[in-house]
């Protein structure tokens, strides 16, 4: 048989008629026609259809192009799960513009790096964040900067407002009739999004419209989403752009719930009076579920699904709150992967195991998502696969079409990440006989000791299992005679009571000799925005 390099069904052109650039822009128009007057998104007293969130992204997409806002500029956006930065989610892109969503809870200086690094030309600013703002703009290069002030009658600190304009009165520039279209390009920027940037400057990830749509229909058929849920919106909308969920909502016509200041009492709250069945969250977020006051707390007569990623959630949490009447479904993912990309897929014969048994099935991260092509556990020298046995450890590397574009301006660490056609995660893991991956640490995480690997992941696990103890953290503290023992940090639940010598009793009865903590310091344990544990602060107070 002759190879031929050109097939008869090569005879074919993309045209409009059938080939339309994959955006989640599309979800809006659509949930607009055939939910118009279904609640969209919720916040206190305020409350708009999706009729009406159509409308108001429409008018910031003509309002910022009025300001000069062309294909390809960055309008950055400072502000907490509000209205406004859910309708930054579709006006910003459908002007041509991208969106940088900025930590809330950033230091001037690394405001003011994102600032000029993005090269915003916008910035849309909670005047609750007013004072780390202005600060940062005393930094900024460009002091042509627009800025917009998002003014919120719930911000704990209302500061004075900083902008040219607040943002109803830009929505009432905008031409209700302005003609917005979908990228040229599906491969087309459509967000911006800093790491954490614990050690260096942040990177700039970069996300195309086809990846956050495939995210979309990844996720309502992994997570198994019905038309017309209840979403309670924890998981920060700048982290991520909140796990794609705003775009997930908008294709189901689900309802929004926003939420500004998370607490157990606002979830609880929120659950109550809405009707939630879906919410997102860091383990932080269920540990607020399960120590919640007795007057928190309300009636649940729905099942509340919860998507949590981060930091392996211990069983003992996981074994908790599902006796709460939640049912907790484990994702991993990184800002470079869109958020989720691998879930703990729940298989029938796991029904009949006992409670504390599953809980930890479900602690571990799972299988490759459906917009994930494939995911690996790979050895550190090698990069061959690590075998099925649960026990031996590699870096998990991943391919698909919800993998970032790069970083903004780095085409180094973007080599980096993508060396051998994999993305790097730097997170190590094992691989289990089932074919599910079980995070141990990350690379920069793992405890050497006398040559011995140990898990911080697996140390704070257990400690979890202790009655008193809200949150722990296990980093490395160096060791003259081992080179590195684990010490762990431990905040206590409200009101609870033990000391060192009982929680090194505990470990003791639980642990091998070498894994155990060599040290236990009490603390309220520092956290980001999203509820992920920051071990590079606690390493400064080792130093």
């Amino acid at each position: 048989m002759n190879n031929k390099s050109k097939s008869m069904y090569d005879d074919f052109e993309k045209v409009k008629a059938n080939h339309v650039p994959l955006s989640p822009l599309t979800f809006l128009p659509r949930a607009a026609n055939l939910y118009p007057n279904k609640d969209a998104v919720v916040y206190g007293n305020r409350k708009y259809t999706w009729k009406q969130c159509y409308e108001r992204c429409i008018r910031l997409a003509s309002s910022i192009t009025k300001l000069g806002i062309t294909k390809g500029d960055t309008v950055s956006v400072i502000a907490t799960n509000t209205p406004e930065m859910v309708e930054a989610h579709y006006g910003i892109a459908m002007a041509g513009a991208v969106l940088n969503s900025i930590n809330v809870r950033l230091d001037p200086d690394t405001i003011a790096y994102i600032l000029d690094h993005s090269e915003a030309k916008v910035l849309i600013s909670d005047t609750g964040f007013s004072s780390s703002v202005s600060e940062a703009l005393k930094k900024i290069q460009n002091k042509d900067l627009i800025i917009i002030d998002i003014e919120d009658d719930q911000a704990e600190s209302n500061n004075n407002s900083i902008g040219s304009m607040n943002y109803e009165d830009l929505l009432e520039t905008g031409d209700p009739d302005f003609n917005w279209s979908l990228p040229n390009d599906e491969w087309d920027a459509l967000a911006l999004n800093y790491t954490s940037g614990t050690s260096g400057k942040p990177k700039g990830v970069v996300y195309h419209h086809r990846g956050s749509y495939l995210m979309t229909m990844g996720t309502i058929s992994d997570w198994q989403l019905p038309a017309n849920p209840s979403y309670l919106y924890t998981v920060p909308l700048f982290h991520c752009n909140g796990w794609g969920h705003a775009w997930t909502m908008t294709a189901l016509g689900g309802k929004i719930v926003c939420c500004r200041q998370v607490s157990a009492e606002a979830i609880y709250d929120a659950i109550y009076n809405h009707n939630v069945t879906y919410l997102g969250g860091a383990p932080i977020i269920l540990g607020m579920i399960i120590n919640a006051e007795e007057s928190a707390r309300k009636e649940m007569k729905q099942t509340v699904n919860i998507m949590t990623a981060g930091a392996p959630p211990p069983a003992a949490i996981l074994e908790g709150i599902e006796k709460l009447g939640f049912n907790v479904t484990h994702v991993y993912g990184l800002t470079e992967t869109y958020g989720h990309a691998v879930m703990c897929f729940w298989q029938d014969q796991w029904d009949s195991v006992d409670f504390s048994e599953r809980a930890i099935i479900k602690a571990r991260q799972g299988v490759s998502m459906t917009a994930t092509e494939s995911t690996r556990v790979v050895d550190l020298k090698t990069r061959e696969d690590v075998p099925k046995d649960g026990e031996t450890i590699g870096e998990i590397v991943l391919q698909g079409n919800t993998i970032m574009k790069g970083y903004l301006k780095n085409k180094e660490a973007t080599s980096e990440a993508f060396e051998g056609g994999w993305f790097r995660s730097g997170d190590l893991a094992v691989m289990h006989e089932s074919g599910y991956i079980e995070i141990k640490d990350r690379l920069k995480d793992i405890i050497i000791s006398g040559g011995e690997n140990i898990s911080s992941v697996e140390v704070e696990g257990m400690l979890h299992r202790h009655p008193a103890v809200a949150f722990a953290a296990v980093i490395a503290k160096p060791d003259e005679k081992w080179g590195e023992v684990p010490c762990a940090f431990v905040e206590l639940k409200s009101g609870e009571k033990t000391n060192e010598e009982e929680l090194m009793n505990f470990c003791r009865e639980n642990l091998a000799g070498f894994k155990r903590p060599k040290q236990i310091i009490f603390c309220e344990i520092p956290k980001t925005a999203t509820g992920k544990i920051q071990k590079f602060e606690l390493r400064k107070q080792l130093n």
